[in-house]
């Protein structure tokens, strides 16, 4: 079995927003490691239950294997957290006292080169899959995606303000040979940004995360899934979800702000009749960031953000 590691950001913050209780039925959508599900059953002990989901085979072997001192307290489902319907349903599950959703990469993930996620490995190819078994790839949607389409990508989830010149280029350079790996696309990124806009970081990190998310569609139906999984919770059960760029901040931030709305009528009306009731308390009426000893010993916790609600009825 590989080593699969990855330091749980804000364990303690996350713990306490979940307001743990003996007995109950506990919902990780990206199991990872298993940071955080391995706290949330030994603080349940000795009967918490705990259902969880990854896309990653490495990251599943590894958590079983971490947590099977729990024996059958736990069981973990290859899926998509997106599809928490359905694995409820398989595991007979109807409502949740918790769930927490951590959508932070892995240090393994990362640090592994034949995964190909990250810009610093030039020699890596261009994969990025969460799911090894999908088809769509980065290598395939750097070459066969068109011009304005990725462009688009890299504006959008990426935020990237040179995002045309960069794709103008990739398509050049694709039509004299394919793209393969990591440091080619690096190059790419690199000459097509002004030398006076690269001092902030490595110019390439924007690029990488637009394609990443890209491939793993992972803010497709994100917003819909945070009111979902939501819904599923008991009377006074939290949602804990841990975020680490602003397009998915601000996607709960809005999902939030819904489900915290009472009546969405249009204010002309002079009764309410949407039927819509105020359904969480939001815990945290600003984000939860790492403290500065945390982002010392983990770089990665710095652009974390932690949104906790409350359900109330």
């Amino acid at each position: 079995m590989k080593e699969f590691s990855h330091i749980p950001v804000m364990l303690e913050e996350c713990m306490d927003g979940l307001n743990l209780k003996d007995g109950g039925i506990y919902f990780d959508g990206t199991v990872g490691g298993a940071g955080h599900s391995y706290e949330i059953l030994k603080r349940t002990s000795p009967s918490g239950k705990l259902i969880a989901t990854d896309l990653d085979d490495d990251a599943i072997e590894t958590a079983t294997e971490r947590l099977k001192e729990f024996k059958d307290r736990f069981k973990i489902f290859k899926s998509n957290y997106k599809d928490f319907d359905e694995v409820l349903k398989k595991a007979e599950v109807e409502s949740l006292d918790g769930a927490i959703l951590d959508f932070g990469v892995s240090s393994w993930q990362l640090d592994e080169e034949d995964r190909g996620f990250s810009y610093m490995k030039p020699n890596a190819p261009l994969d990025m899959r969460m799911n090894r078994g999908q088809e769509l790839t980065a290598e395939k949607l750097i070459n066969e995606y068109p011009q304005n389409e990725i462009a688009k990508i890299l504006r959008e989830y990426g935020e990237e303000k040179f995002a045309s010149n960069i794709a103008v280029n990739i398509v050049k350079a694709r039509t004299r040979k394919p793209l393969t790996c990591c440091g080619e696309l690096v190059e790419i990124i690199e000459n097509s940004i002004p030398k006076k806009f690269q001092q902030n970081g490595p110019c390439a990190r924007k690029s990488f995360q637009a394609i990443r998310i890209a491939v793993n569609e992972e803010l497709k139906g994100l917003y819909e899934c945070v009111l979902g999984l939501t819904r599923r919770l008991k009377k006074g059960g939290r949602i804990v979800i841990l975020t680490f760029h602003s397009l998915e901040d601000r996607i709960v931030k809005q999902a939030f702000r819904f489900l915290e709305t009472d009546c969405i009528c249009d204010k002309s009306l002079p009764v309410c009749v949407c039927g819509k009731v105020k359904e969480i308390e939001v815990i945290t009426k600003k984000p939860i960031i790492a403290s500065p000893k945390e982002t010392t010993v983990n770089s990665r916790s710095k652009c974390a953000k932690l949104r906790i609600a409350e359900k109330i009825i």
